[in-house]
């Protein structure tokens, strides 16, 4: 038994270093990975806004869109490095204001 538990902390010791590898290739400067966007997938930045950051090193949020619908996220540091957060299909661009949860339509 302690040695199946042992071998599993193994490997999710392994996951999460390979995780945390494969995020650090996925950032880049900020204007290579724009243009990666706007060339690769035809997107545009669509929303950004502000961290609240620690010692006042707030990161930029940016929201990428593509009329076809694929969308990324990314997050540019101070040092004008950029990491891509998320991705996926089905962008949709309201004109108006949802409203909040729970509250009528």
């Amino acid at each position: 038994m302690d040695k199946t538990i042992f071998a599993l902390s193994l490997g999710f010791a392994g996951l999460i270093l390979a995780t945390h590898a494969a995020e650090a290739t996925q950032c880049a400067p900020r204007d290579e990975v724009v243009a990666g966007l706007a060339t690769g997938f035809d997107e545009t930045r669509h929303a950004a806004g502000l961290t609240g950051g620690t010692s006042g090193s707030a990161q930029v949020v940016e929201v990428f869109a593509s009329k076809s619908g694929s969308w990324t996220i990314i997050v540019t540091l101070p040092d004008g490095i950029s990491c891509l957060v998320a991705s996926g299909e089905a962008w949709q661009q309201f004109g108006k204001d949802l409203p909040a949860k729970g509250a009528p339509a």
